[in-house]
């Protein structure tokens, strides 16, 4: 089993290498996201990066810090159906954005705090500290609006059992101030 302890150091170096930036916020999100018989509603705050990892005439990765509140509901708590569980989540999450033109990738792997701890639909947490991974997609409508679609993962990464683990599948409109 991999040790959680190389996870921390990789999170740690990868804090260490890119900057935050102490100016203004740079944009806001609003995404609903489904999956496991949960659905949540998010609003993020986003600082980008203070400069481009790679950019050409064509391509750019670049990154900014998500700092976002959410609010999941569970439909079939402790495994009843019909029974809810509310949980409220704070996160923080370096994204990377891959760009050509309008369309784009990202992706990110964050730390996030819940309220309590899942059990939800035959799936449970031991921690209420949960690792989350994202991977998506997304077209910029505007120099200033984009639209994303996105698969995100929470798990502790084996540091307790029970571990189960939940995936959701997310749209996300966002705003990018001038």
């Amino acid at each position: 089993m991999k040790d959680p302890r190389i996870s921390f150091l990789a999170a740690g170096l990868l804090l260490a290498a890119v900057q935050l930036p102490a100016h203004a916020i740079d944009g806001a999100s609003l995404e609903f996201g489904t999956g496991n018989k949960t659905q949540f509603l998010r609003g993020s705050l986003q600082w980008n990066f203070q400069r481009a990892l790679y950019e050409s005439e064509r391509l750019a990765l670049r990154g900014y810090w998500d700092l976002s509140l959410a609010e999941w509901r569970g439909n079939q708590y402790n495994n009843q159906p019909g029974e809810h569980q509310n949980i409220t989540e704070v996160g923080l999450t370096p994204m990377f954005r891959l760009q050509s033109g309008k369309l784009y990738g990202e992706f990110g792997v964050g730390l996030h705090f819940l309220s309590h701890l899942y059990n939800n639909n035959n799936r449970r947490f031991s921690t209420s500290a949960e690792f989350g991974s994202k991977l998506g997609i997304g077209y910029s409508l505007t120099p200033h609006t984009d639209i994303g679609l996105s698969v995100q993962h929470y798990s502790n990464g084996g540091i307790k059992h029970p571990n189960s683990g939940v995936n959701f599948v997310s749209i996300k409109a966002s705003y990018h101030f001038p």
